[in-house]
């Protein structure tokens, strides 16, 4: 409670299903905080509940005397029970954090220990903390690093789990869903791979909460469709910022990048621009813009009303398929996995069919969202001990997955997102002794694929 102003009537903050209630202000004093508006049905002023530590602050500021309902969070008993040493820049990221009063992103690229920069926040604040992660597999991860660094019980939500401990991991889905009732109960909330935030949905798990202390995590903020720019009000602004290239040596493997353009022939070649033509022009007579964020959904809608749109669809699918699994491309491939067959290899394509079709033509495992969590597990620690030495994948690989052992990636297909690009050139940077590791991106030429790999590319890990 803040008794700031002895005889006056408090003025009341509670906590209720994602909102601050904010009840008994006294108007003389000062004006209502600029975030609160008044419920006719609650009779009080609301406000989202990620208002309050700018809430309190105003309280403080205007010696407004008040009973705080709202906070339900505990202070950790304990810190971590086993430190590691941090390497510098994690010192730095953690400083740069607190000077920014506990709010904001840290970007460090895959592989150069973001995790840890998370353990030193949790440690240093000491509060109750929910880990928020983008899948059931990376919030496994979270609870096995957490259990270790703090020796306590970690609570998990999601996956047909609901267990909440002082410290828990969840996943975004789950967070957004039950935020309305956690919103009080964790004091710092640590986002990671924090890109996926600023959705619709997934940023009610950051309205929703209370929590005075955030910690985005990411490698690649940067979003297509701009909202980005939302981080800075739900987590806070960029506190810190490192490229690949500036740990690349001394933190990150070594590495060399390979761009091939593949080919087509003559006869696949008239096949590709007829369809390509087809396509085309149907978006061309429907005024249909692939650029703008709606474009693709324009694009399925349009499609399914005529015979015409249902030909052109066909046309696209088939004009990716030619670009994405063209036959020189897969000669190329058999080459490189022979050239590399004793190295660790990651395979990443665009689509699960094109992922299947390599796992089928070379005989080598396939991971998709489709393969279930025991056998990705199993195909993982086969690959990290050696009885496999390449995985073909679609997305799943993406982003948060450690893969230590892998030292070859090559991009078969993708799309032109420069996350992704730099995500999957991440799953081979962690360092390892004399170990370099080596990109190869195919593309097919004189397809969309060339321009999609200028834009995935615009990035200075490949400057």
């Amino acid at each position: 409670m803040g008794d700031l102003s002895a005889g006056h009537l408090l003025a009341e903050l509670r906590f209720v299903g994602g909102t601050l209630e904010l009840r008994n202000w006294p108007s003389s004093e000062a004006p209502m905080p600029a975030a609160f508006a008044f419920d006719e049905r609650a009779a009080c002023h609301r406000a989202a509940a990620f208002a309050y530590p700018d809430t309190i602050r105003y309280f403080i500021a205007n010696r407004i005397s008040y009973t705080d309902s709202a906070r339900n969070y505990e202070t950790l008993a304990e810190g971590a029970k086993v430190h590691r040493e941090p390497r510098p820049y994690q010192s730095e990221a953690l400083e740069a954090w607190k000077k920014a009063q506990g709010k904001g992103v840290v970007v460090l690229p895959t592989g150069a220990g973001k995790t840890q920069v998370a353990l030193m926040a949790i440690d240093d604040r000491k509060r109750s903390t929910l880990v928020i992660a983008p899948t059931l597999d990376l919030v496994r991860q979270w609870h096995g690093v957490l259990g270790e660094a703090f020796g306590i019980p970690i609570g998990v939500i999601g996956g047909g789990e609901y267990d909440v401990q002082p410290i828990t991991v969840s996943t975004y889905d789950s967070a957004y869903i039950h935020m309305e009732r956690l919103g009080s109960r964790f004091g710092l909330l640590v986002f990671d791979e924090c890109h996926h935030l600023p959705g619709a949905s997934y940023a009610l798990a950051a309205k929703f909460s209370l929590a005075p202390f955030r910690l985005g995590l990411t490698a690649t903020p940067e979003r297509t469709d701009g909202k980005d720019a939302d981080l800075t009000s739900l987590v806070g602004p960029i506190v810190y910022h490192k490229d690949i290239v500036e740990l690349t040596g001394d933190y990150l493997a070594e590495y060399d990048t390979v761009r091939a353009t593949v080919e087509l022939s003559a006869q696949e070649r008239l096949e590709y621009d007829e369809a390509r033509a087809t396509y085309v022009g149907f978006i061309r007579d429907q005024g249909i813009s692939m650029g703008r964020p709606d474009g693709w959904s324009q694009f399925i809608i349009r499609a399914s009303r005529s015979e015409d749109g249902r030909k052109a669809m066909a046309a696209y699918q088939r004009q990716r398929e030619l670009a994405f699994t063209a036959p020189a491309k897969l000669d190329y491939l058999k080459r490189l996995l022979f050239t590399h067959r004793n190295d660790r290899t990651l395979i990443f394509t665009q689509d699960n069919a094109t992922c299947y079709q390599v796992s089928r033509t070379f005989l080598v495992p396939a991971i998709t969202h489709h393969t279930k969590v025991k056998e990705r597990t199993s195909l993982l620690s086969k690959f990290a001990s050696g009885d496999y030495g390449v995985l073909v994948t679609s997305k799943v690989l993406n982003e948060g997955v450690d893969i230590p052992s892998a030292n070859v990636a090559i991009i078969l297909s993708g799309s032109g997102s420069v996350r992704e690009h730099v995500q999957r050139l991440g799953r081979i940077l962690r360092k390892s002794p004399e170990k370099r590791a080596l990109l190869y991106e195919l593309v097919t030429g004189g397809t969309s694929e060339s321009r999609t790999s200028e834009r995935r590319r615009d990035h200075v890990a490949y400057r």
